[in-house]
């Protein structure tokens, strides 16, 4: 990588890569166009030699991309061994500028994008189910087969990250979402449940890597409030963007037009490749410190951009060489408190996210509201929590970091026991139906807007791309896990939900609260040195 501009470790496999997979696409194409007087009706039709040539394309093409993406071995071995210690000025106290704005606007574009994939699968399943002659149950592995992808590919991009940056995983997940376009073609359902899985872990994989690098780029004090606004304008914007591709493009095109969608919206992902920067403390951590004194640069100016000290010892500290390691070392230490409750968050939020939730609609018909009078109830609830992301804004940056997650998972709590009391004493009350499900979707929405944000900050660099995956996945886990128990017949009773997903929602929050460390307006280095601290 040269140190006045971004580029690739080997650029040329890179695009004969991005071509090769965008070729694959492409050569699945004309069975689709050729389907149009069918309404695009492929199920049970054989692939034909263009299809199969793309089938080997594809995976080809990812290989040589993400092989252009890797740094050379010996950085990667300068990354992953012990070595040396260094001691750093950052220019984390600087106005935000241009170039801090436009990484905004490119990374909310990637994670709508991001948020978009997953979310298609709703409006994907009814048109898919009547092609394919298969039930909704049956087309419900399609969900979660994503959701399988989404947990593993937390995981799995996590590690990518702090092994060959932030910026190769970004890229590596829209490289997928390209090539899991031929969903759209595919003449068997099979074939799209492992497209979908692809699809998910790519998905899962670049959220929490894009809160990591805008954690290490954007100043101390402004970094708080943008992960948060990021992570709700990615998120709402990611299912408008599934809705009105759906409305759009369904009734002429059928639901295979929202799968070929991946293929133009992972391309513009790649094509804004030159506006996202390698993290500066990544390219520190990994011994390359002229590089990283170029990226930031671009964000704070050649002549505060990243100074050597010798004397100093309240100078922030990166690690240019770190020992190995891996989830085990989450789990030591004064991190070991906090990675457990987040990971029991994940999980708890996760059951409600897609199990209460999901569910809450049929449990309201047994409240006495009828089908149409639940949707109307869950779209005014859901209309009243939007002004709640501006509160989880400002709680967050002006309040405290993890006092506000704790205070999003309390509220939680009491809204799911509010739905214990609603059943055990009767009511009947709208009014208080929708009080608990307005509280219900604003705390959940807070939890889910701050757990990942918290996690990109308490981490060290060596492992904040591992840690902030490991904390994804765990909502991801807790999703697989919410559904298999609401098709288990769990949440047929609020009593019995609330109560199993209450009690460790608020075992973690008692936890945080008091392992918790505060990371507002404070520099990474120094959020470090105070975890080190005894």
């Amino acid at each position: 990588m040269r140190a006045d501009r971004v580029t690739f470790h080997h650029p040329v496999a890179f695009w004969l890569g991005c071509l090769a997979v965008a070729a694959g696409v492409c050569l699945h194409l004309p069975m689709y166009v050729m389907a149009a007087p069918m309404h695009f009706h492929l199920a049970g039709m054989p692939m034909d030699p263009e299809m199969l040539v793309g089938m080997t394309l594809i995976p080809v093409g990812v290989l040589l991309a993400a092989y252009g993406l890797m740094p050379r071995l010996a950085q990667v071995r300068l990354t992953s061994r012990g070595g040396e210690r260094l001691r750093w000025h950052v220019a984390d106290g600087v106005r935000l500028n241009r170039a801090h704005w436009t990484l905004v606007a490119v990374l909310a574009v990637a994670l709508t994008i991001d948020v978009m994939k997953p979310a298609s699968i709703a409006f994907v399943m009814p048109g898919m189910a009547r092609e394919y002659g298969i039930g909704m149950s049956r087309a419900g592995w399609l969900a979660l087969s994503a959701l399988i992808g989404t947990a593993v590919g937390s995981v799995v991009w996590g590690r990518l990250a702090d092994v060959f940056g932030r910026r190769a995983a970004i890229l590596l997940s829209a490289i997928l979402f390209m090539g899991t376009a031929i969903c759209g073609t595919m003449p068997a359902f099979r074939w799209n449940l492992v497209m979908c899985f692809m699809m998910g872990a790519a998905a899962g994989g670049m959220l929490p890597i894009a809160f990591t690098l805008m954690a290490e780029t954007v100043p101390a004090r402004h970094r708080g409030w943008l992960l948060v606004a990021l992570g709700g304008v990615g998120t709402s914007a990611g299912y408008l963007a599934a809705s009105g591709a759906a409305a759009l493009l369904e009734p002429d095109f059928s639901w295979r037009a929202l799968w070929l969608l991946n293929l133009p919206t992972g391309a513009v992902i790649v094509l804004l490749n030159r506006f996202i920067p390698e993290s500066p403390r990544f390219l520190a951590n990994s011994g390359l410190p002229d590089q990283a004194r170029a990226v930031l640069a671009r964000f704070a100016g050649s002549t505060a951009a990243l100074a050597e000290s010798e004397v100093g010892e309240d100078a922030p500290v990166m690690e240019i060489h770190q020992p190995r390691a891996g989830l085990r070392d989450m789990l030591r230490g004064r991190h070991a408190r906090i990675t457990i409750a987040l990971m029991v968050c994940g999980l708890a939020w996760g059951l409600v996210n897609f199990g209460f939730v999901l569910w809450l609609p049929a449990n309201l018909h047994k409240l006495g509201l009828d089908a149409h009078a639940a949707s109307e109830l869950m779209a005014q609830s859901a209309l009243l929590a939007i002004p709640g992301i501006a509160l989880v804004v400002w709680l967050y940056q002006h309040w405290s970091s993890f006092k506000s997650l704790v205070l999003f998972m309390a509220l939680t709590v009491i809204a799911l026991l509010m739905f214990a009391a609603i059943e055990v004493a009767g009511l009947r009350s709208q009014a208080l139906t929708i009080a608990a499900t307005v509280t219900l979707l604003i705390a959940i929405s807070g939890v889910i807007a701050t757990m990942i944000p918290y996690a990109a900050e308490i981490y060290p660099v060596h492992l904040r791309g591992t840690g902030s995956g490991l904390i994804a996945a765990a909502s991801k886990a807790g999703g697989i896990l919410g559904a298999a128990l609401g098709v288990a017949g769990l949440f047929d009773s609020f009593l019995v939900a609330a109560l199993v997903i209450a009690l460790p929602m608020a075992a973690a929050g008692v936890m945080l609260w008091r392992g918790g460390v505060e990371t507002c307006g404070r520099e990474l280095e120094a959020i470090q040195r105070g975890l080190e601290t005894p």
